[in-house]
């Protein structure tokens, strides 16, 4: 569908064409029409599937049709709630670009930076917020923003914002929210507790479920090479200095592994850096710079962190440990081949990883054939030689278990 074909207002449309935003994506097609039609929705939607259009598009649509009742400097009639800065900094200069032909703005709040000049910006009146939970709340205790007015509400990336522990700070601002206000929710996955919240605070929602949660974009070429583990790091360098790599995502279970793989890229002289929950927001978006700018050719990442990040032009993501999670597989994977891009995604896979792979592979309902590079192939005389030796059902308890109290 073409963005033309739907009920857009002019400045919007303006944005769209000066964006050559010119055909909408299927998430885009299905949500804007029953978003603009003011009912609550919950989405189920990857990242790069153009999910922060999908709702901002009518959202601005609505605040243009309010915007000759005024506002009130601190009284915004629009809330995303985002879990990361990352994600707050990305959907903001979103919504910044959509809004370009409007007289609307739009706030960015979250932690980690001076309170100060959040406080002036708010002051000076805004239509929209873009916020993490925990800062936004400290700014209304300061009585620098009022949220009586919120007219709606987004929840993205709703699955990570509970993963990391936002539940109470969701339940104290929604607290502080209208009760007659449209609320969406957008997330990758529908979880459980996903559902509890959408059960929670939505009012009959539309439902939108945009591809399987299990699948991965015929954009990205998968390869699998299998090494023995004491030689994944030389093969690792070997495929980035051979391939002449540039800005790729390398991803590590844990925190600690990730600082220890990108100090040792360094010393092989491959510019790399770790990016994870660790580090200050100002270190993160010094990291983020200088990768986007090609000063730092390669990042290594856990999942929860790399989750947050946009990066354009993202051609290579590498598994040089595989995630106990299988569905962590395809987010890893999903950051590269966007926007009809190809990307390469690879693994490499040693032994003892055999019950995982079954399980990614189990999830993606395909067989990911392993590739021997020479010089690095395996030595078959220490494998296991019957690896795949469990039934199914123990092999997805036992990755399961190893999945429970995992991610990094």
């Amino acid at each position: 569908m073409l963005f033309s074909q739907l009920s857009l207002p002019a400045p919007l449309q303006q944005a769209l064409e000066a964006l050559a935003f010119r055909e909408a994506t299927q998430i885009q097609a299905e949500a804007i029409p029953l978003v603009l039609g003011g009912g609550d929705l919950m989405a189920s939607a990857q990242t790069g599937t153009g999910k922060t259009a999908a709702f901002a598009l009518p959202i601005l649509a609505h605040l243009l049709e309010q915007a000759g009742e005024g506002i009130s400097p601190v009284s915004p009639k629009a809330l995303v709630l985002v879990p990361t800065r990352e994600l707050a900094v990305q959907v903001h200069q979103g919504i910044v670009d959509l809004a370009r032909f409007t007289s609307l703005s739009a706030g960015l709040v979250y932690g980690g930076v001076s309170i100060d000049a959040q406080c002036q910006q708010l002051a000076n009146g805004v239509e929209l917020i873009v916020a993490t939970p925990g800062r936004l709340l400290d700014l209304h205790r300061r009585g620098a923003v009022k949220l009586d007015a919120i007219a709606h509400l987004v929840f993205d990336e709703a699955d990570r914002m509970l993963d990391m522990g936002f539940a109470d700070e969701i339940a104290q601002l929604m607290a502080l929210l209208p009760s007659e206000r449209q609320t969406l929710l957008f997330s990758a996955t529908l979880d459980d507790k996903v559902l509890e919240l959408s059960h929670r605070w939505l009012k009959q929602p539309k439902r939108v479920a945009v591809s399987a949660q299990n699948s991965a974009s015929k954009d990205v070429e998968q390869r699998v090479y299998a090494v023995d583990s004491e030689r994944k790091f030389v093969l690792l360098s070997h495929l980035i200095n051979k391939g002449d790599w540039q800005r790729v995502l390398v991803f590590s279970r844990k925190k600690v592994a990730a600082d220890k793989l990108a100090a040792r890229l360094s010393e092989q002289g491959i510019a790399a850096k770790a990016f994870h929950g660790d580090l200050g927001q100002g270190a993160r978006e010094q990291v983020l710079g200088d990768f986007r700018k090609g000063d730092v050719k390669v990042l290594v990442a856990t999942d929860v962190a790399a989750r947050g990040i946009d990066i354009e032009s993202l051609d290579y993501v590498v598994n040089y440990e595989l995630p106990y999670v299988a569905q962590d597989y395809v987010h890893r994977i999903g950051r590269t081949g966007r926007a009809g891009k190809q990307g390469v995604a690879v693994t490499l896979y040693c032994e003892e990883d055999a019950l995982l792979l079954e399980e990614i592979e189990a999830l993606l309902d395909k067989r990911l054939p392993q590739q021997w590079l020479p010089g690095f192939e395996p030595d078959l005389t220490k494998a296991d030689p019957n690896p795949r030796r469990h039934g199914k059902a123990a092999q997805k308890r036992r990755a399961k278990r190893r999945g429970q109290g995992g991610r990094r």
